[in-house]
């Protein structure tokens, strides 16, 4: 098994290595691979609001908004040549949102899009057909990093599984027994979980074992949760 070794750390980014691979774990909830000029995300779960007021529940659709402008200023800052949403890109059933959302890609003619897709990802073939993206129905080998919605228990030697579906999240307990939920990045042996990137989303508190590492996000910096760090 490849080992990940710790690289650098600053506000805004934290860098590993896997492979000879760089990864940089974004504080945008996305992960850079400088070296195949790729841009990961997990769990979008674009529609959401939409899907919730045709239940009746009053959600307002700039939660989405948001997420789009985060997603625009990545893909203005790093050029990526591809990006893989690693599931969960669409909460549910079709809604105007895919369109708006696919308009959205549309901005970026010299990007490819891939869908490894997730539970979550049930729209009808003409829809995907009719997209920008490429859609992979299983999971995708890219070099080493071997990508997949739901974090896989077996997979090759000298591979890392990058993946999503758990919305991964810590709570960090102060000495005054103050606390704070925040998402995170959590790497176990050679599987690394991305958060969830939508703000629409919930947390699955993680509790690592010995040999873990975790890395919490806030809006303005990454922080690494060291040994002897107390983890609700």
């Amino acid at each position: 098994m490849q080992e990940v070794k710790k690289l650098n750390t600053t506000l805004t980014h934290h860098s590993i290595e896997f492979s000879g691979l760089s990864l940089v774990l974004l504080k945008e909830k996305a992960l850079w691979i400088p070296d195949f000029q790729i841009l990961l995300l997990a769990d979008l779960h674009f529609g959401k609001a939409a899907h919730f007021r045709k239940s009746g529940i009053p959600i307002p659709e700039p939660i989405h908004d948001a997420d789009l402008l985060v997603l625009k200023k990545l893909f203005e800052d790093y050029q990526p040549h591809s990006v893989y949403f690693l599931g969960d890109l669409f909460h549910s059933d079709w809604n105007s949102q895919w369109d708006y959302f696919n308009n959205f890609l549309t901005g970026f003619p010299t990007c490819e899009f891939h869908l490894v897709k997730g539970n979550h990802d049930v729209l009808a073939p003409l829809a995907y057909q009719q997209s920008m993206l490429k859609i992979h129905n299983e999971p995708l080998q890219v070099g080493p990093l071997l990508l997949s919605h739901e974090p896989m228990e077996v997979y090759g030697e000298g591979l890392i599984n990058i993946c999503g579906h758990i919305h991964p999240g810590i709570r960090l307990v102060g000495k005054a027994r103050q606390s704070v939920r925040i998402p995170c990045f959590f790497l176990s042996r050679s599987q690394l979980i991305l958060p969830a990137f939508g703000n629409f989303t919930g947390l699955a508190l993680v509790k690592p074992n010995d040999g873990d590492w975790i890395w919490g996000i806030t809006p303005e910096k990454i922080i690494p949760v060291l040994s002897g760090t107390s983890i609700g």
